[in-house]
């Protein structure tokens, strides 16, 4: 079972996630609402994948990205954006996220990117 680390600082986009995770047989270890907190769970939990959210206060998900790879080039993490973001989206592949998932979240969407991660 996936143990997953999910990074937003919406609460209820980290549960709508949890949601859908759940509902399919994965496991939430953790949640964090910035960057800075996503590493640090990172660290302590070593999830086998985080959704990283990229628009979040403090820490933005691509800096969080660059840390996680830094610590882990191991780490697989899938950035979580809002429509209009490609050029985000576009930075984050480059600093390592396995993939992307576009809000709102579609939830056949949210495990067919984080299976495919997995592999």
């Amino acid at each position: 079972m996936p143990r997953i680390l999910i990074v937003d600082d919406a609460a209820f986009m980290r549960m709508m996630i949890k949601d859908i995770l759940t509902k399919n047989g994965m496991e939430v270890v953790g949640e964090a609402a910035d960057g800075l907190q996503a590493v640090e769970r990172y660290q302590e939990l070593k999830p086998d994948l985080v959704t990283m959210d990229i628009t979040m206060p403090e820490v933005d998900g691509i800096e969080a990205l660059k840390r996680i790879r830094a610590l882990d080039p191991a780490a697989r993490v899938i950035v979580c954006s809002a429509m209009g973001q490609q050029a985000m989206v576009i930075d984050a592949i480059q600093a390592g996220a396995k993939d992307f998932i576009v809000k709102p979240f579609q939830a056949d969407r949210v495990i067919e990117a984080i299976q495919k991660a997995l592999k």
